[in-house]
């Protein structure tokens, strides 16, 4: 099982850094950040990454989105992931090992964010701890991001729908605790919102309840993409 999910994120790795697509939307992504930290410490002259660790959702809404479109929907499409079915693979396998990849390129791109909070470190006296619990926080979020779209990527073989689909969704969830709502629908907006759960994190508070969230929303997306490709392989 094991060899089995390392040959496909191997495979699955391999396969984002030879696309232009992955490129560019690490390129956009990076230069938004630092159009932001240009911005933010200019005109606060403070040595704090708070303001911008809390626009990587606005970001990731429209990176994310990209990374995943691919990760199913073009397997289906080319034919390749009836032939991956007809492999001794198991569907959790396919699952996981795609979301790994998918998950490795998501620490490259932060990875280069440290560029910042090492501007930081150098010029500055940043306190470490918020900045830490910051980083974990968008961490989270772009897990559950990406997890989610694995899900759009497995419903279509059209990369464009799946891309629209998970912008959609990541859009309501990162919008829920500002719809106007009343009642029991109000308190369940809040609990689902995304970027809503990771406020204390970025404030330097890790709660344990945020935590357990989002590995229960990646769990379950994980969980359903793999219902879904097994629907596959028996239909």
């Amino acid at each position: 099982m094991i060899r089995n999910i390392i040959a496909i994120t191997e495979r699955e790795l391999r396969s984002y850094f030879v696309s232009p697509v992955a490129w560019v939307v690490t390129a956009f992504f990076v230069a938004i950040w630092g159009i932001l930290f240009f911005a933010i410490v200019t005109s606060g002259r403070e040595a704090v990454l708070r303001p911008l660790l809390s626009n990587f959702s606005i970001t990731f809404l429209f990176v994310g989105p990209f990374l995943t479109m691919r990760l199913i929907a073009e397997e289906a499409k080319t034919g390749t992931l009836e032939l991956l079915l007809t492999q001794p693979i198991r569907e959790v396998e396919l699952v996981v090992g795609k979301y790994l990849a998918s998950l490795g390129f998501l620490a490259f791109m932060l990875a280069v964010t440290l560029y910042f909070p090492t501007l930081l470190e150098v010029f500055g006296d940043p306190d470490r701890g918020p900045m830490m619990a910051g980083y974990l926080g968008i961490l989270l979020q772009g897990m559950a991001f990406m997890a989610i779209g694995l899900i759009a990527s497995s419903l279509t073989q059209n990369q464009i729908i799946a891309a629209a689909v998970t912008f959609v969704v990541l859009l309501l969830l990162w919008l829920a605790d500002v719809l106007t709502l009343g009642g029991a629908a109000a308190e369940v907006a809040r609990f689902i919102s995304i970027s809503q759960r990771s406020q204390d994190m970025l404030r330097g508070v890790v709660d344990t309840k945020d935590v357990v969230f989002f590995f229960t929303v990646i769990v379950g997306c994980l969980f359903v993409t793999t219902q879904i490709i097994s629907a596959r392989r028996w239909r």
